[in-house]
């Protein structure tokens, strides 16, 4: 019997550990930084607490019965060879399941919704058009007219929409800590709003493999203040080199590079990225003004084609 309770202690010390596994902060999905984060991490939190309402349960009933009904000289449990149903058990492990699919499922639907509108209601929304190439993430900046390489700059407290296509194979943007991910597609051009609640540096990463170069496809988010962005954009505007058509075909090549900094970049670079694949777009997407790269005649050419109103 001390045998018995000695690996039985022995055991729960191992699984301790895997436990307390999510309360470190290298599980950068659990610690939200903005309001988009923290609507996903309540519906990630929601989702395993009704995950345990069936898991506890049924492993705690496997135990009992194993331990209970186990083959022993002395055991008295009752032996019913005759019983086929129980029409009380059946209406328990079938109800129990379909409710939680069903509170899971009006909850995800709720959730998905509220993140295709911006997480508040701000006239300053800053519009980042993102391009995947292999093996490095390009942000263009419509209306500041600069562009980066590896890193963005976003100011906080304010709505930021990520418009994200690919020059390379399909990635997947992700930036744990502000947004869940959505996919970079060549000739699609699909949005994800971003809002960062406090200035910091936020780890990002292309969650799809793409091949050799994949695990150094990561950037960072930056999050500064309003003035301090408008700073930082006007610094780029006047001190750093332009981005030219030539310049974005080497880029554009496969490779590993660090982080860059331009000034400017060629008028409609992200509408041609997406119409050389095929241009498809979302429909739903294009109603919002200062949607990605909506500058001059290129923002036009993308309301009237995804069926918006071009304000």
């Amino acid at each position: 019997m001390k045998r018995r309770s000695w690996w039985w202690r022995a055991g729960l010390l191992a699984l301790a550990p895997l436990a307390l596994a999510g309360c470190g902060q290298n599980v950068l999905v659990l610690h939200p930084a903005g309001p988009v984060a923290r609507e996903i991490d309540r519906l990630i939190i929601l989702s395993v607490i009704l995950l345990l309402v069936v898991i506890v349960p049924v492993f705690a009933l496997t135990s009992y019965i194993v331990w209970r009904y186990r083959d022993k000289p002395d055991n008295r449990a009752p032996y019913a060879p005759q019983w086929t149903d129980s029409r009380t058990l059946e209406w328990i492990w079938w109800g129990i399941p379909v409710v939680i699919v069903g509170v899971l499922g009006a909850y995800t639907a709720k959730t998905t919704f509220a993140l295709t509108r911006p997480p508040e209601s701000n006239s300053n929304v800053v519009t980042v058009d993102v391009v995947s190439l292999d093996w490095k993430w390009l942000f263009l900046y419509p209306d500041e007219r600069v562009a980066t390489v590896n890193y963005c700059v976003i100011p906080t407290g304010v709505p930021v929409q990520f418009v994200l296509t690919s020059d390379a194979p399909i990635n997947s943007f992700w930036v744990p800590q502000l947004a869940g991910q959505e996919y970079t597609m060549p000739g699609m051009a699909l949005r994800l709003w971003v809002q960062a609640d406090h200035p910091g540096n936020y780890y990002g990463h292309g969650a799809n493999f793409t091949g050799k170069g994949f695990a150094d496809m990561s950037f960072t988010v930056e999050a500064r203040s309003e003035s301090a962005f408008r700073l930082w954009a006007q610094g780029l505007e006047q001190h750093a080199p332009a981005l030219t058509d030539a310049g974005y075909q080497l880029l554009k090549k496969p490779g590993v590079t660090g982080r860059l900094s331009y000034g400017d970049f060629p008028k409609g670079l992200f509408d041609q990225v997406v119409w050389q694949d095929g241009g498809q777009y979302m429909s739903s997407m294009w109603g919002t003004p200062t949607m990605g790269s909506m500058d001059g005649q290129s923002g036009s050419n993308l309301a009237s084609l995804g069926g918006g109103d071009g304000r």
